[in-house]
């Protein structure tokens, strides 16, 4: 049996993404109007979103909530969407039909760099969360224990950033006001496993 060859065009980039993702547990994004994919997180990267998952679940207020596999719509391009590591919404997201959660809804949005990730990419993907006015965006950097907060999004960028490296905790401010502890958090080995 053969399948015929997806044809990206507008109004189904989402179904063609959707259908990559059921095929090769790729995780895909649109921005831009580009199918962004990377691979399924393994391992230490999906140890650094459970531990950060843990602690924001046992802080955060009750109108609040952690997701993961939860994806952002935005501006501009209605096809258009992020799916962060991790993203603190409304609790009553709980209860919604929609799959794509408003960019102003979101309380934190939480990217763990890949292995693999260059420092472009890692730039272009901090821009997507300003663009799309996320109020808080925490970039977790395992390769190198480091971390960076991003706030005040405006015109396409983010007009702070503090950075930190693990052992130093993270001051996620309102509406969340809590510190996220980061000395357990794994850092990738150099002996070339994946993550």
């Amino acid at each position: 049996m053969s399948v015929p060859p997806l044809r990206p065009r507008p109004g189904n980039l989402r179904e063609v993404a959707e259908k990559i993702e059921s095929a090769t547990g790729l995780r895909v994004q649109i921005v831009g109007g580009s199918l962004v994919m990377s691979p399924t997180p393994r391992g230490k990267h999906a140890g650094v979103v459970r531990r950060l998952r843990l602690q924001i679940d046992a802080a955060v207020p009750e109108s609040l909530a952690a997701y993961e596999v939860s994806s952002i719509s935005m501006p501009g391009d209605p096809d258009d969407y992020v799916t962060p590591d991790l993203v603190v919404l409304p609790s009553d997201w709980d209860d919604d039909d929609d799959w794509l959660a408003d960019p102003q809804d979101v309380a934190l949005a939480v990217e763990v760099i890949s292995k693999s990730e260059k420092a472009r990419d890692i730039s272009q993907k901090n821009d997507w969360y300003a663009v799309a006015a996320v109020k808080v965006l925490l970039v977790i950097d395992p390769r190198h224990g480091t971390w960076a907060l991003h706030t005040q999004p405006r015109s396409g960028s983010y007009q702070d950033t503090q950075r930190g490296k693990y052992g130093e905790e993270i001051p996620v401010p309102d509406p969340l006001t809590l510190r996220l502890a980061t000395d357990s958090l794994p850092v990738y080995g150099d002996a070339g496993r994946p993550e």
